[in-house]
């Protein structure tokens, strides 16, 4: 049987520092029952428990803190059984917004994007033990701004859900198109991440 992810790739990105919610991988999960059904999310845990590490993804509690390396082998299993674009994986990512209660009531608060910019800092320090997110430029009259992301680089597909994160939040506070693009990126030899929402 072909080999989905090898021991070294698994404890190599599970040695990946800090922790993050149980609501980032079980709304993974809860992502690909949608779309490829209970076979689907199968295959993924099917994938875990040859590597070692057997978990049933939906009994996940999204208030507690799991190794944020979980999220980087979870998007990586679901990109080798499943292929995805960078699309679908942005799509993951919006999914995390909307099935997330814990962002939800967030956001129910904000009722400008200026103050979702200002707290958008504390927002990742909820869901994470690591990882520097700020927003080093703002422009209100403009329609953007940057946010850069120190000191954390799980793998590409990570940074794709992080595109549809960010567009997601936005767009709870913002009327009409909203857009992101990665800028820069730890994978592609930059010091840092940074991503250019605009709307």
């Amino acid at each position: 049987m072909l080999e989905i992810i090898s021991k070294e790739e698994f404890n190599r990105l599970m040695k990946t520092p800090g922790e993050l919610r149980g609501n980032g991988p079980k709304t993974m999960a809860l992502f690909i029952l949608k779309k490829e059904g209970e076979n689907g999310l199968k295959k993924i845990e099917k994938a875990m428990d040859e590597i070692g590490y057997p978990i049933k993804y939906l009994k996940i509690n999204p208030m507690n803190f799991y190794p944020v390396g979980l999220a980087a082998v979870t998007l990586l299993i679901i990109n080798r059984i499943f292929n995805y674009n960078d699309k679908t994986f942005q799509e993951m990512g919006a999914n995390d917004v909307r099935f997330s209660s814990l962002t939800k009531v967030f956001l129910k608060y904000f009722i400008s994007i200026k103050t979702l910019v200002k707290l958008a800092p504390k927002i990742w320090n909820k869901y994470h033990t690591s990882g520097k997110l700020s927003t080093s430029e703002y422009d209100e009259k403009k329609k953007y701004v940057i946010i850069k992301l120190e000191n954390i680089n799980l793998n590409i597909f990570h940074c794709q859900y992080l595109i549809g994160y960010f567009v997601a939040s936005a767009k709870m506070v913002i009327p009409g198109e909203v857009t992101c693009e990665e800028i820069k990126c730890i994978s592609r030899g930059d010091e840092y991440h940074e991503f250019l929402l605009k709307w």
